[in-house]
């Protein structure tokens, strides 16, 4: 299998509203980052009704396009698609231990990925049941936590919602990657690795055919800092590799959501979510 994947990427997501919406504001975080071992060959989102979009770089370095609507609408249907190569993450090389990973400096440097969260927070008896037998060093002891999270919260489509807690998630036992990915970034950060949610694309296919179009995934995994970061889908148990595709970087969904806004007018329903990934090299 070839070390570098080049992915079409067709996102399609949205709102349906219970009557005419006279004006929205509107946020996308849909476009793929450019990254040492990511490169975004095109991108384009799409916005029906249409609307004049800009770009711009929020606070953790995802694109963000943002449009606003001023006539009365029913609907907004979002179109992302983007072009993407992607290799494997570069392998890490440094590799701090507990004391270094515990100093001022570390801990002035990473503290926005070290403070607890609303939807990452995990209750104390619980961080001491995850890290009750590690006696690792810290970059060993992540993944070992990111199997661990693995092997006790079975991943159950619609099982949660977008808001759900790591806590809440641990509680039932069960989730989605998003729910997956806060509870890992919550037990890292609780024994004092700093961690990252992670949001993009994952290709389902290990053994992906060239030209073949597969329903693909919006995806959520965690990187933490051990002296450089490091990416861990704990979804699947696996590092990150040529079938992830980064999108976006931050605390917590929160920081990251594909579609945010604010609207005048009646109810609205999400359109739903699908994804179309066609590897072509």
């Amino acid at each position: 299998m070839s070390t570098s994947w080049r992915l079409k990427i067709r996102h399609v997501t949205g709102y349906k509203y219970a009557g005419t919406v006279s004006a929205s504001y509107n946020e996308v975080r849909l476009t793929p980052l450019t990254l040492p071992w990511q490169t975004t060959l095109f991108s384009q989102v799409e916005v029906s009704p249409g609307a004049a979009t800009y770009r711009y770089h929020d606070y953790w370095a995802t694109q963000v396009t943002a449009f606003d609507l001023h006539r009365p609408h029913q609907q907004l249907r979002v179109v992302s698609s983007s072009l993407v190569e992607v290799s494997a993450p570069p392998v890490v090389s440094a590799s701090l231990d507990w004391a270094a990973l515990r100093s001022d400096a570390v801990l002035d440097a990473q503290a926005e990925f070290l403070t607890e969260r609303p939807l990452t927070a995990v209750d104390p008896a619980l961080a001491e049941l995850a890290w009750s037998s590690l006696d690792v060093p810290p970059a060993e002891a992540a993944e070992a936590v990111s199997h661990w999270v693995r092997s006790e919260v079975a991943y159950v489509p619609g099982s949660t919602g977008v808001q759900t807690s790591a806590q809440e998630a641990w509680d039932l036992r069960k989730g989605v990657c998003q729910d997956i990915a806060h509870l890992t970034v919550g037990l890292l950060r609780a024994r004092g690795v700093p961690a990252r949610y992670v949001s993009g694309y994952l290709h389902p296919k290990v053994e992906a055919e060239v030209g073949e179009t597969v329903a693909g995934q919006s995806h959520a995994w965690v990187e933490w800092w051990c002296g450089e970061w490091t990416g861990f889908d704990p979804t699947n148990g696996v590092p990150v590799g040529p079938r992830h595709v980064v999108v976006a970087r931050g605390r917590d969904y929160d920081d990251v959501p594909p579609l945010r806004g604010v609207y005048h007018g009646a109810p609205s329903k999400h359109l739903g979510v699908t994804v179309e990934i066609t590897r072509l090299a």
